[in-house]
């Protein structure tokens, strides 16, 4: 390796871990403002309907002469209007949020149950129940506290992302880090 390319590789892990870092201090932010962490996270993904909707009319306008064009134009005016929606309503979104979460999670804890059962006597089969139980525990708990909870669940959930997210880039860059030093 290089003596350049090694400085390179160092900067990087710095600036990775520093990224973790601030992902780390805005995780633990969200979870102690989960109120505020829901609903920037609602703004932000309802603007980035917005957004997605107006390129999805640009490109129906530019394929007006194929098959699909109606489709297509319909697909940009569902994103744009979703979109505004999240804008216009974002605690009734945060709720829409929260219960689609409940439901994927309910979804994947059976799916991962039923594996597990198909697994058992296979090594690590009872990760896979143990998976499969949290997911549907965690589904009924939203379920339960749903919509008054809907806020917290959303807010914490936005905060344990951002500081797994931190974590494994405060890892890489100490990797990338020390691959430097290494002979």
């Amino acid at each position: 390796m290089t003596e350049a390319t090694g400085l390179d590789l160092r900067r990087a892990g710095t600036w990775v871990i520093v990224w973790g870092v601030l992902l780390m201090v805005a995780g633990m932010i969200a979870i102690v403002a989960p109120g505020t962490a829901a609903v920037a996270t609602t703004l932000l993904l309802g603007w980035l309907l917005v957004f997605a909707g107006i390129v999805e009319f640009v490109y129906a306008y530019q394929q007006r002469a194929h098959d699909g064009y109606m489709w297509k134009l319909i697909s940009a005016f569902a994103i744009l209007a979703l979109g505004v929606f999240m804008l216009a309503f974002p605690v009734a979104s945060i709720a829409s949020l929260a219960l689609l979460v409940g439901a994927f999670l309910l979804a994947s804890g059976a799916s991962s149950v039923l594996l597990a059962l198909k697994l058992r006597p296979k090594d690590g089969w009872g990760w896979v129940l143990f998976d499969g139980v949290l997911s549907i525990v965690v589904a009924i708990l939203i379920a339960s506290g749903w919509p008054q909870n809907s806020i917290e669940f959303v807010g914490i959930l936005v905060g344990f992302c951002l500081i797994s997210g931190g974590l494994w880039r405060i890892i890489l860059g100490r990797a990338l880090r020390s691959a430097v030093s290494a002979p």
